[in-house]
């Protein structure tokens, strides 16, 4: 199966591009417990910033762009993480996901994770990346994953999870659900849809 990673982080090293790879390994390795093999990618929305917003204004996305929508849209799973700017998502990580076609991410299970300075932010989980991802028909993970500067490191306490037993919860809610799709595949469900089904799917 293949699982897709998209981080929206904007420097280099980027605690975004950080999250992303913890939750992508921890659902590869779950996956791999039970005798599942995934292929994941990681794709950086930074390098490809002037891209979107040309697809944006012209309707067209150049090659790399199209190879990387083609990827996000045929992936058995996607993993998204953003870093908070002006309490929501960023505009580049919206930019991104405004160019797929309607429907083309219905029923695909999606694992939502964020990035911000303070814990005063985690509700971006719920108030924006929950709603996108409800508007665009996928099935999101009930384990979101939010990481403040100061959770990096931190082991949690008595009342709350610290951010490794998160990403172990999380990458094990989408490890069982995509294992079950892949062990029960549900009749005449294509996991990669052509072109036109995507196109016809404008209409929905």
């Amino acid at each position: 199966m293949k699982l897709v990673a998209v981080s929206a982080g904007l420097s280099t090293p980027s605690s975004t591009r950080l999250l992303a790879d913890r939750l992508t390994d921890t659902v590869r390795d779950e996956l791999a417990a039970g005798g599942h093999t995934a292929e994941t990618e990681v794709i950086e929305l930074r390098a490809l910033a002037v891209a979107v917003a040309n697809n944006l204004v012209t309707g067209f996305p150049p090659p790399q762009l199209a190879d990387v929508i083609e990827a996000v849209t045929r992936a058995d799973g996607l993993v998204t993480v953003t870093p908070v700017f002006s309490a929501s998502y960023s505009g580049l990580f919206k930019s991104f996901f405004d160019l797929l076609d309607p429907g083309a991410l219905a029923g695909k299970p999606v694992l939502i994770g964020a990035t911000g300075g303070t814990a005063r932010h985690s509700l971006v989980l719920d108030h924006a990346l929950r709603p996108l991802f409800t508007y665009l028909r996928t099935v999101v993970l009930p384990t979101g994953v939010y990481a403040a500067s100061e959770d990096w490191g931190a082991g949690g306490d008595a009342h709350t999870e610290g951010l490794p037993a998160r990403i172990r919860r999380a990458g094990r809610e989408m490890a069982s659900l995509l294992a079950t799709r892949a062990e029960h595949p549900v009749p005449g469900d294509d996991p990669t849809p052509s072109t036109k089904k995507l196109s016809d799917l404008r209409f929905d």
